[in-house]
């Protein structure tokens, strides 16, 4: 499917199912384009012909870099704000619902919401260009949204570690130390071959010990139905200072 400001493109090849989402800034998320990845999560959590899911993005540049500054600087009310940032929410919610195993091929930096994906993903596979950081701080916000999703994976400390030092790059060394990523290569060459190999592998196993699985490990996680919108309106919030404005405009300048 085509957005106006971004694709998301999904193919199906020998049970695994391949989900690229690409944007000219950086792979970042305008809200359209996080609907269409929500909803095509959703789509293929109910497609039988796909056990396995791997979430890309397109490029060599940035895996992510989370939300778009010129939609967060249109936002001029509260509702819209909220609504916006319940984007991130809608996605990670479909990612956490999904019976099946989501691959993660974070091949370059990650950013903010970017951070969330990666978070989100069951297994991931990252190289060592794949630096991450949470900005939102800087801009008068924070990362509320993905709070819940980056602490499970790296522990709450670690997450106040990166959220506390918004101008901070972590090394993708220390993010596969944390247990966010998975696996690291040195190129994404030898990325793609190890990923290629790892979902031929596990999606020849029995669908339903992995739907099983996949559930043990969201286990806990079912109040974040409510817990990532009441996040999001915290963020709706914020981004409407004067404080966030300017520095929005200082970021994108």
């Amino acid at each position: 499917m085509i957005s106006k400001s971004g694709t998301i493109t999904t193919s199906i090849l020998n049970q695994v199912a391949t989900i690229e989402f690409s944007h000219p800034a950086s792979n970042s998320f305008p809200s359209t384009l996080l609907q269409e990845l929500t909803d095509e999560i959703n789509t293929l959590s109910k497609n039988d012909s796909a056990s396995i899911i791997i979430l890309k993005s397109s490029g060599t540049g940035a895996f992510c870099a989370g939300a778009t500054f010129e939609e967060l600087l249109s936002i001029n009310n509260y509702e819209d704000g909220s609504r916006f940032f319940s984007g991130f929410a809608n996605v990670i919610n479909a990612m956490r619902k999904c019976p099946k195993l989501i691959i993660g091929r974070i091949h370059g930096k990650a950013v903010g919401g970017g951070v969330g994906l990666a978070a989100a993903c069951d297994y991931s596979f990252a190289t060592t260009k794949s630096e991450i950081k949470l900005s939102e701080i800087a801009i008068g916000i924070g990362p509320f949204v993905i709070e819940p999703v980056v602490s499970r994976k790296i522990g709450k400390m670690a997450m106040a570690e990166m959220t506390l030092n918004p101008t901070v790059w972590k090394t993708s060394n220390w993010a596969f130390e944390k247990g966010l990523f998975s696996e690291v290569f040195e190129t994404i060459e030898e990325l793609d071959y190890r990923l290629n190999q790892y979902v031929t592998e596990i999606s020849s196993y029995n669908k339903e010990a992995l739907n099983e699985m996949k559930k043990v490990l969201w286990e806990g996680t079912n109040h974040w139905d409510s817990l990532l919108y009441e996040r999001a309106a915290i963020s709706g919030r914020l981004v409407l200072s004067d404080f966030t404005k300017n520095a929005l405009e200082k970021f994108k300048k």
